[in-house]
């Protein structure tokens, strides 16, 4: 094949310049414009400052729809129960069976409280509460994403959150029903037809119609992202998602027709989405660049695709299993795909991965719609520190300390000691008054 024409990458992890170009590959800086970062801090403030009323006038700016106040932008529960109702019965039983899926995985990650108690009658512990109010950012510029919409408010709903607000855009106020189908499904409390920064901004802040929340969670734009990175504190969030991604480790074991449909599929996100492949078998990773130019032209959205394999994607060759699995610890990647025969026994050896897909028959796609777990996952190799979205997201932790006359007399000693060598009398008095007592 003419390299000139290839489509896609190809890395050798013997090359010299191997590191640096797979770094070049990898490197993503999600909100490093400071144009955008300017224009949300001003969105910020404009809703901080007038409400409702900035709301308003940056939902018509920027969704290009005419409304006289918020009420027109919220969209009622019996909206969302009839448009449930109204979806044709495949889509309906897919939603329900997604929900059904995803709620029972949750159901396994709650947390529970626990304490314990030591001899002298002291209890310590750890409380475990739910959230109280959570907001949920379904993207809905170029697409429309139902799955977003249970996979976020769900695992909320397990938790025990109590109230759900979800903003989605709707540009030229078009709304999809499959979205308002999920939010009755899920349980969402209130669906408000915003988007963008102001959308977050709104979350965070609150208006005089949408109230402000204890935490935001949901992917979206740059402008999305940037408002999201700048109200943390005032309220937390979930992460800071770039583009999607997956990596796939294969060799000829599996169909490359199958490996080429994955890469396509994560491809056809976005020009910035990513997809790689690695193997240790060379003319395998031959057949794959071939697929790929084959199949290509066939693709709705090849030119979305193509962009972003020319971009963003590469086929690397190793020499062994044992540089594959360095190699996927280093680039710790949103979705992993195992489509070797002895993939069991390399998933015990991977440490870092937002999602781990054993087996050539366990498709990306499953966790993106309908396998149970979470598909909001850590990107740009974030999966090092943190884990895909879950109940524990939406639960608090309280320390319990429950200190009886005996176990104060005991600790009375050892914090005393503690505090006078840090200097810290007025600790130390209010340690050494406990054991003082009759």
């Amino acid at each position: 094949m003419n390299k000139n024409s290839r489509l896609i990458q190809r890395l050798e992890f013997s090359a010299s310049n191997f590191q640096k170009t797979l770094d070049d590959l990898l490197f993503w800086e999600p909100v490093s414009d400071p144009g955008i970062v300017a224009s949300v801090q001003q969105t910020l403030n404009d809703i901080r400052k007038q409400g409702d009323k900035a709301l308003v006038e940056l939902t018509q700016r920027f969704d290009h729809f005419t409304v006289s106040s918020i009420a027109e932008l919220e969209i009622t529960p019996e909206r969302c129960q009839h448009a449930l109702a109204s979806l044709l019965p495949a889509q309906q039983s897919a939603l329900q069976q997604a929900a059904e899926r995803i709620r029972a995985y949750a159901e396994r990650q709650k947390l529970a409280s626990w304490s314990y108690q030591e001899n002298n009658g002291s209890v310590f512990g750890q409380q475990v509460m739910a959230l109280e109010r959570v907001g949920i950012y379904v993207p809905g510029g170029k697409a429309a994403y139902p799955s977003s919409v249970l996979m976020n408010a769900i695992p909320a709903k397990v938790a025990g959150v109590q109230n759900i607000i979800m903003t989605s855009p709707t540009p030229s106020g078009t709304v999809n029903p499959m979205v308002l189908a999920a939010a009755a499904l899920a349980g969402v409390d209130r669906v408000f037809t915003v988007g963008g920064a102001q959308a977050i901004a709104a979350l965070a802040y609150g208006t005089e119609t949408l109230p402000a929340v204890d935490k935001i969670v949901g992917p979206g734009n740059a402008y999305v992202a940037a408002a999201k990175r700048l109200v943390f504190g005032k309220v937390g969030i979930d992460m800071i998602a770039g583009p999607s991604e997956v990596l796939i480790l294969a060799d000829s074991c599996v169909d490359p027709k199958w490996v080429v449909t994955d890469m396509f599929a994560q491809a056809e996100h976005d020009e910035d989405a990513q997809a790689i492949v690695i193997s240790t078998e060379s003319h395998y990773l031959d057949q794959i660049e071939s697929h790929i130019k084959a199949l290509l032209p066939e693709r709705p959205r090849s030119e979305v695709i193509r962009k972003s394999l020319s971009r963003r994607g590469a086929l690397i060759h190793v020499e062994s299993i044992n540089q594959a699995i360095d190699l996927i610890n280093r680039i710790a990647p949103e979705h992993l795909e195992l489509a070797t025969e002895d993939a069991e026994q390399i998933s015990k050896k991977i440490r870092h991965a937002g999602a781990i897909f054993i087996s050539p028959f366990s498709a990306e796609v499953f966790g993106d719609y309908c396998a149970g777990p979470n598909h909001v996952l850590p990107t740009s190799g974030t999966a090092r520190f943190s884990s895909p979205l879950g109940v524990y997201d939406f639960q608090k932790r309280s320390s319990i300390i429950a200190c009886s006359k005996e176990g104060a007399q005991e600790l009375s000693t050892i914090a005393s000691t503690l505090a006078r060598s840090e200097g810290l009398i007025a600790h130390a008095e209010s340690a050494e008054i406990r054991s003082k007592t009759t």
